[in-house]
């Protein structure tokens, strides 16, 4: 299969499949790791999309579409990550606004949010790996946690995070 057929291939699944970042995250590790790219560079690409202002899940298909493409490949990335959500949004907004006023809509939403946070521990847990025995990326993950609840701003905390990982770890 052409390259580009296959990243597009590759971010429509992923995004008709699953329904928030931590779960694409989560898709896209199963679907690109130990295929399409290793590891390494999986998580190399969340800590970067991490860093980022704006939708991780789409700097991080693009992120991965360069890496599998180069910039044809990013932009093939960004195209299977926007076409499925937006005609799903389309379609859930007019279909909304008929039924807006009904109670299950609310338990239905109130009934994700459990779900969604299992993911993105998941995701997280994966993600740390085998960092979990470094005493080194339990603290930094400790101090990010704190700075999190301190409501530190996400990208002074990734970027704090980083700077500190170039000294901790070398």
């Amino acid at each position: 299969m052409d390259r580009w057929l296959q990243i597009l291939w590759l971010f429509l699944k992923i995004n008709l499949l699953t329904t928030s970042g931590p779960a694409s995250a989560s898709l896209l590790y199963k679907e690109a790791v130990g295929h399409l790219m290793t590891e390494e560079e999986f998580v190399e690409a969340v800590g970067f999309s991490s860093v980022l202002p704006g939708s991780d899940a789409l700097q991080l298909a693009m992120f991965v579409g360069y890496a599998l493409g180069g910039i044809p490949g990013a932009l093939v990335a960004l195209l299977g990550s926007i076409l499925p959500p937006t005609v799903l949004m389309l379609l859930v907004v007019s279909l909304l606004q008929r039924i807006r006023g009904e109670a299950w809509v609310s338990n239905f939403v109130q009934g994700l949010a459990p779900a969604v946070a299992v993911l993105m521990v998941l995701v997280a847990w994966r993600i740390f790996g085998e960092d979990a025995r470094n005493w080194k990326a339990i603290l930094l993950a400790l101090a990010s946690f704190i700075a999190f609840q301190l409501k530190v701003p996400p990208a002074l905390v990734l970027l704090a995070a980083g700077l500190l990982g170039i000294w901790l770890f070398r």
